[in-house]
């Protein structure tokens, strides 16, 4: 790590990286930022924006099971109960008894719930309301590995599926008569998700999250013209807002996850207004 730290030092000779903790912030936000764009847009794409919310609620559900059944890794009980949940709500879509947003919105709602319940048991809430807002000056050098593994893993498999999840999101009934395993690739995708989601919650926080992984895939959806624009531009948005985000929240000593929320709230609106433009 000393070299990395080193090569920041002679690549960013600014007053907020002589610290580490801001180092290590800037590195998680490179690593983690570009996997949010990409599953951020076909998220968008699949009218599955609040998907990413039910599952931000459903790490407290998950450290609170862990802490029943005894499990000492707060990470590990939110990815597997994130799975898990992330593969019962895809389940439950396929059958087609509930919209979508519906059922996205139940098990939000449910995860939520049971969490608070659970946590709230003799007043030891308090101890996780941090993972309400995250803390992305938390991030440690193990963290950096997770999301560096993450984030390989994440490519890897994004170039593996992305077409045939492309098409499954357009038409699924087209997807599957060309041999597609159109369940497969959902549950492939969302699981990604829930990796991608659970690593990130620490740092973004359950109630920044969603916002996180939206706003800049559909602000790139409104200046794209294609596919391949809307995931680079995404990318593009979302790394730009994490690191204004963070700079900003050092200069102003506030919350880094809300900084580089409202970051990406800000290039929406501006892709609207471009929108517009073109369409005159």
């Amino acid at each position: 790590m000393q070299t990395i730290y080193a090569l920041l030092d002679a690549l960013l000779p600014i007053e907020a990286f002589q610290f580490t903790f801001m180092k290590n912030a800037f590195l998680a936000i490179l690593l983690l930022t570009p996997l949010l764009g990409l599953l951020g847009t076909m998220a968008v794409n699949q009218q599955m924006a609040f998907f990413s919310d039910a599952l931000g609620h459903s790490a407290l559900t998950g450290i609170g099971l862990g802490m029943i059944l005894g499990v000492g890794n707060d990470l590990v009980s939110m990815l597997i109960f994130g799975i898990v949940w992330a593969l019962l709500i895809v389940r439950i879509r396929q059958t087609g008894s509930s919209s979508a947003d519906t059922v996205i919105s139940v098990f939000s709602s449910t995860s939520i719930a049971a969490g608070l319940l659970i946590l709230a048991k003799g007043g030891k809430f308090a101890r996780y309301s941090s993972l309400l807002i995250g803390d992305v000056l938390a991030v440690t050098p193990s963290d950096l590995l997770w999301l560096l593994i993450a984030l390989i893993g994440g490519i890897a498999l994004w170039c593996v599926i992305y077409n045939r999840l492309l098409l499954t999101g357009i038409n699924s009934s087209l997807a599957a008569s060309r041999g597609i395993r159109t369940r497969l690739i959902d549950a492939a995708f969302v699981v990604l998700v829930a990796v991608a989601v659970m690593l990130a919650i620490r740092w973004v926080g359950v109630m920044l999250i969603n916002a996180l992984l939206i706003l800049p895939a559909a602000a790139g959806r409104n200046l794209a013209t294609g596919s391949r624009q809307h995931a680079l531009f995404s990318v593009l948005l979302s790394l730009t807002s994490g690191i204004a985000g963070l700079l900003c929240a050092y200069a102003w000593d506030t919350s880094a996850g809300a900084a580089i929320v409202l970051f990406a709230a800000a290039f929406y609106g501006l892709s609207l207004l471009v929108r517009a433009l073109r369409k005159r």
